[in-house]
């Protein structure tokens, strides 16, 4: 049985997203949680692109040991340097570079001819070769370039070290069938290619792209790139769990499979759908919240008589457990202890101090704590930047015929507090404008999303806000059973995650 690689961009492709940046400690928690889902490589930035993805590559690179990490180079000497010295701590490094091939490209963007593009692929290759064993090649919009022309840049890159070569379709214009085709012919048509791994990487324009990574799976490829989620450019990529789990169903059909532990693909779902604020729709394949419901009648009885009547696979083989012991204010620290691994997640010792407080403290406010409750306060804890500004206290008053004034108290870093009052259109606004004052900026409130994160009155309430500034754009997240403060908490997170970068700029 062949085994696919999974490569994974949900740091760099992914992350690239409009609204789906993430901190330095999200990264890192995230890399974490890619590492133990045992993809074979994570492409973790794109160093030449700034100061910050060139760092968070680095911090990656140090913080995991047991897959390849992946630094994504233009065919630049320039950008090369800037990976290098991004992977240089990385265990297993892997400096992925990229020139685009097609014709519109060339003609458009790169203003080259086929020689010159040639040349520089093969100069690149070798110039990345000097500093990493493991070099990948991907010719960008690979599918919209002359069949041959791919053959010949390929047999060149891997006869200059290329040891991976990638054929992606960028715009996500191919059809299953031609897909397949196509990938067939590159195989059979390159001299030297059994020198090295076939990649592919299908973006979702037409919505194909796990149907087109899948073809190409059964036409021969080596390596499916993808992310979590299927977030990305546009309509985003590849969802790694949709390619992973059609691999392990049916197993019988490809006869390949990947290294992918599935029970820890619910887990990482949940929490790059968290630290993005990009949330699934409930029909979601393998993830979403109705994937595994069933509302008809005639499904439910037939679920109850044989699962597999109506499920081809089960929750439980994507890790969401089905346990029957209730958690409340009386459970203690090993049930608790117990249902953060059945869960997959981890906490440091001082951070689960912490959480199983925040849990007690939930549990005298709700008769049971749920799974996704035990998720928020988890993600709460344990993914975030370092505080510049921490709340105290607030008290916000408001009615139909008043309008609204907000009284907020923070506590910065140093240990002094502020304190401001604030009238405004509403109690959020009002709360959103004493922050401000206090941090002397004035950040634009692009997004604003409010939700339950279980039924009844009693549910904790999620919020989710994007703030920009000059440009630049940062998310939080706030959880409380008071809706109100779940939003301050969520934007004074992302006021912190602004803080934080600014800081660190000025450094």
């Amino acid at each position: 049985m062949r085994v696919i690689k999974i490569f994974d961009t949900t740091l760099r492709d992914g992350e690239q997203a409009p609204g789906c940046s993430m901190n330095l400690g999200e990264k890192i928690e995230v890399a974490k949680r890619l590492e133990k889902l045992g993809v074979d490589i994570m492409e973790a930035g794109f160093p030449a692109s700034g100061t910050g993805d060139l760092e968070s590559v680095k911090a990656i690179s140090l913080a995991v040991k047991e897959c390849t990490v992946a630094a994504l180079c233009r065919c630049l000497e320039k950008d090369i340097d800037a990976g290098r010295e991004a992977l240089g701590k990385a265990a297993s490094p892997r400096i992925h570079v990229f020139l685009a091939t097609s014709p519109v490209h060339m003609e458009h963007k790169l203003r080259m001819t086929e020689g010159q593009v040639l040349q520089q692929a093969v100069d690149s290759v070798k110039y990345a070769k000097k500093f990493c064993n493991d070099v990948e090649f991907s010719a960008e919009d690979a599918f919209r370039s002359d069949p041959d022309f791919i053959c010949r840049v390929f047999s060149e890159v891997i006869r200059a070290g290329a040891l991976t070569v990638n054929f992606p379709d960028t715009v996500g214009y191919a059809m299953p069938d031609e897909f397949a085709q196509r990938v067939r012919y590159v195989k059979e048509h390159t001299p030297g290619i059994e020198k090295a791994l076939l990649s592919v990487h299908c973006h979702n324009d037409l919505g194909l792209a796990v149907a087109n990574s899948i073809a190409a799976v059964a036409s021969g490829a080596d390596q499916v790139e993808c992310t979590v989620n299927g977030i990305g450019e546009r309509a985003g990529n590849a969802s790694l769990e949709e390619i992973v789990m059609s691999l392990q169903v049916r197993r019988d059909h490809f006869n390949a499979a990947t290294r992918i532990d599935t029970t820890q693909i619910y887990s990482i779902s949940r929490m790059v759908a968290q630290v993005t604020g990009v949330k699934l729709q409930p029909n979601k394949a393998i993830v979403g919240d109705n994937a595994f419901a069933h509302e008809a009648g005639i499904h439910q009885h037939g679920v109850l008589a044989n699962r597999e009547t109506y499920e081809i696979m089960t929750p439980q083989s994507i890790g969401i457990v089905q346990n029957q012991i209730i958690l409340g204010k009386h459970s203690g620290r090993h049930a608790f202890e117990e249902r953060l691994k059945d869960l997959g997640l981890t906490a440091e010792s001082g951070a689960f101090e912490k959480i199983f407080a925040d849990f007690k403290d939930l549990a005298d406010k709700k008769k049971n704590v749920s799974d996704r409750d035990i998720e928020a306060l988890v993600m709460d804890n344990t993914v975030s930047v370092p505080e510049t500004w921490k709340l105290d206290h607030w008290t916000v008053n408001t009615g139909s015929a008043l309008g609204a004034s907000g009284v907020v108290r923070l506590q910065h870093k140093e240990g002094r507090f502020e304190k401001v009052a604030c009238l405004g259109d509403g109690p959020l606004d009002s709360l959103f404008k004493a922050i401000n004052k206090i941090i002397d900026r004035q950040p634009e409130l692009e997004l604003y999303e409010l939700g339950a994160i279980t039924g009844g009155s009693s549910s904790q309430g999620e919020t989710m806000v994007k703030i920009a500034l000059n440009g630049r754009r940062w998310n939080g997240r706030g959880v409380s059973t008071d809706v109100i403060e779940s939003s301050i908490k969520a934007y004074l997170s992302a006021v912190n995650a602004m803080l934080y970068e600014i800081e660190q700029k000025d450094k």
